[in-house]
């Protein structure tokens, strides 16, 4: 007789926890407490009032039930017990509610004391209506991560229905848990979700408690466990042998009009040896802003096209992708190399002209946005992907251009970012890829000064920019939209420039946007870059790629609202020449935490690993890795910074059972995975 299928949510409620990942018993188990709230216990009235500025639960009697008009509509509840009485008001509320409080009832109310005007009340209070003498809670009462039209009932009624289905089984072995000293898996999670009343809140509160631990080091174990056997599975793909460092490599280096820095050479080093693999390659090539990671991808480029394959370079915006293709086509194109250009914007006759080119192999390098992963794009021969600022771009677009290898072959992958990855970051999210940094930039380039200016002093900041223009220097002032937005009150890049031009007459000042067509973006970033153009206003389309020497002053309007990384991207704008070079954070008072934090940041350092690490401190790791475009599973119980111990432990315990691989090992890996991440291990494997 076949088992009876198991009670499921009403569709509506199905959808909307699915909208959450929450499409199975184990996701539903695993969606654990945010928070608690302890209704085990019940204050008098008065003395909750005497406490004051605290949450307390109190129970009493309706007394009375009206709807106040002063100064808005709202609804007022008083109700009684033996001790006092108390206000509860609610500012927004249904019919319903009127009437479920109707006097005579009984609630339970449970929220901050406040004195107002007219006495103690609570605003907005968690209430259930009871009978007299109805129990209290034993257990803590979980508040969970919810969504919209999901209520805190309706995801305790379906965890609580997984809870009596799940299977149990702890994916870890007796004697691991044993040597990590690791509590087991069902008593933890039981836990989690009804903490007894005795339990050490601190302990809970800050994930200390063993049960957040198990489940801390069991979502950095299947982690690193799928990032291994992602590795593994990539090495035992067929590669191209790049093993020719030839003629175009030595005369590439020949004709560059500098020496490269000893950290470009020991990166070269490593990313040669890689390309000389039968097994593709997957380095991510990072460094500070103006570190040189373009000549670097370029001489990779170069051993590719010795070693008789194509070389697809893929960059995020039409801006980016044309820097390269200006620097890198002038460095190889009198060497013989033929390089095509391909971008959404361009003509069809001219965008058949380059794919044709690509098709019969005739093009050594192809540089372009996502137009290099569209179908209509078949590569001859190619060998090598680099993709630059490859956060920006999703597990897809990155997988189909890989995928656009040839003869069975899979492309080596070099990936750059200006974005520096803090250790910790690396360790866990890249614990697949081989990591190379440029620590060191380059001679000659000027330091940047940092100054924070309030933007009552914007006159002062104007003088400033016509006195450095007059000088001979150009200036960036960049603004953060394009057009008036009512509900952020920020100077718009095109009245900014509207406001300089008529401030500056004597100066010619350009405009660029990412609303513009890009022929139009094109020429205005030409006249910049011959120095016709002394002030750019733009939006942060200039936040990396562009490179005019010439340009020592930046003013960055409405720094408070850019995160961390991108206002260290936007400065490294600045200080690409001899010249001394400044940057000014024009902000809006008053200043909120977060804000202060990055512009001091911003103030006391240009390091950009030192700000990547106090960025990942206070936005977590969802910018460096480009969560948003991939979907990739972010780490939701283990904290980077505080958990760093757990994370070289889980690290270790992978490739403990990766390496022994016994039949025991692999049935370990494969039940820890499918518990962790279920269908999500593909986001993981690029």
């Amino acid at each position: 007789m076949p088992p009876t299928k198991p009670k499921t949510a009403p569709k509506t409620n199905e959808s909307k926890l699915a909208k959450l990942g929450l499409r199975t018993d184990m996701d539903l188990v695993l969606h654990l407490p945010m928070r608690y709230e302890d209704e085990t216990q019940v204050v008098p009235i008065r003395e909750a009032c005497l406490r004051g500025g605290h949450v307390s639960q109190v129970e009493g009697v309706v007394t009375k039930n009206e709807i106040g008009f002063k100064p808005r509509r709202q609804l007022l509840v008083t109700i009684a017990d033996e001790s006092g009485d108390i206000l509860l008001r609610f500012m927004n509320f249904y019919g319903s509610q009127v009437r479920q409080l109707a006097e005579g009832t009984r609630v339970r109310a449970r929220a901050e004391l406040k004195h107002g005007f007219f006495g103690a009340e609570m605003v907005h209070p968690a209430y259930k209506v009871i009978n007299e003498g109805a129990p209290l809670p034993t257990v803590l009462t979980p508040v969970y991560p919810s969504g919209e039209g999901l209520s805190q009932a309706i995801l305790r009624r379906a965890i609580g229905d997984a809870m009596k289905r799940v299977d149990w089984r702890d994916t870890l072995p007796p004697a691991l848990l044993t040597k990590m000293s690791l509590s087991n898996f069902e008593p933890s999670v039981r836990l989690l979700h009804y903490p007894p009343q005795e339990i050490d809140e601190h302990a809970l509160a800050d994930r200390s408690h063993p049960a957040w631990v198990r489940m801390k080091f069991d979502e950095l174990l299947a982690q690193q466990l799928s990032l291994k056997r992602a590795q593994r599975a990539r090495r035992a793909k067929g590669a191209p042998v790049m093993g020719t460092v030839g003629t175009l490599s030595d005369a590439f280096l020949g004709v560059l009009p500098f020496k490269l820095t000893g950290a470009q050479q020991r990166v070269l080093v490593e990313i040669r040896a890689d390309l000389r693999h039968p097994y593709p390659m997957q380095r991510l090539l990072q460094g500070d802003v103006g570190s040189g990671k373009t000549v670097v991808a370029a001489l990779a480029a170069a051993q590719a096209i010795d070693s008789g394959y194509q070389v697809a370079l893929m960059a995020p915006t039409e801006i980016l992708a044309d820097q390269h293709f200006r620097k890198i086509a002038a460095w190889m194109a009198p060497l013989g190399v033929k390089v095509a250009w391909l971008t959404g914007s361009l003509k069809k006759k001219d965008k058949l002209a380059a794919t044709a080119l690509v098709e019969s192999g005739e093009a050594n390098l192809v540089i372009g946005t996502h137009a290099l992963i569209q179908d209509s794009v078949n590569f001859a021969k190619l060998g090598l992907v680099i993709v630059d600022e490859q956060h920006r771009f999703g597990v897809a677009q990155r997988l189909t251009l890989r995928n656009k290898g040839s003869n069975g072959k899979t492309p080596h992958q070099l990936m750059m970012s200006a974005t520096p990855i803090p250790r910790t970051l690396a360790m866990t999210y890249y614990a697949d890829l081989e990591v190379s940094i440029i620590d060191e930039l380059p001679p000659g380039r000027s330091p940047i000064v940092t100054r924070a200016v309030d933007q009552n002093r914007r006159e002062e900041v104007i003088e400033r920019v016509h006195a450095a223009a007059l000088e001979g220097r150009q200036v960036y002032w960049v603004c953060p939209l394009i057009e008036e937005s009512e509900a952020l009150q920020l100077q718009t890049a095109t009245d900014t420039h509207a406001m300089l031009a008529e401030a500056l007459r004597d100066l010619r000042v350009g405009l660029v946007h990412g609303r513009l067509k890009p022929a139009e973006k094109q020429e205005v970033m030409d006249a910049f870059t011959r120095a016709e153009v002394q002030v750019l206003v733009a939006t942060t389309v200039i936040e990396v790629g562009v490179d005019v020497p010439n340009a020592s002053l930046m003013v960055i309007e409405h720094a408070e609202r850019f995160g961390l990384s991108q206002l260290h991207q936007l400065r490294g704008r600045v200080g690409r020449g001899s010249a001394a070079s400044v940057c000014l954070l024009l902000y809006q008072s008053p200043l909120g935490g977060v804000a202060k934090q990055r512009l001091m940041t911003m103030r006391e350092t240009t390091d950009g690993f030192e700000i990547a690490r106090r960025d990942l401190e206070i936005r977590g790791p969802g910018e460096f890795l480009g969560a948003r475009q991939s979907g990739q599973a972010m780490l939701r119980f283990a904290d980077l910074e505080t958990d760093q111990w757990l994370v070289e432990q889980a690290r270790d315990v992978a490739h403990n059972l990766l390496q022994e691989a016994g039949v025991d090992d692999r049935a370990t890996v494969d039940a820890h995975l499918a518990r962790w991440l279920g269908g999500r291990e593909e986001f993981l494997k690029v």
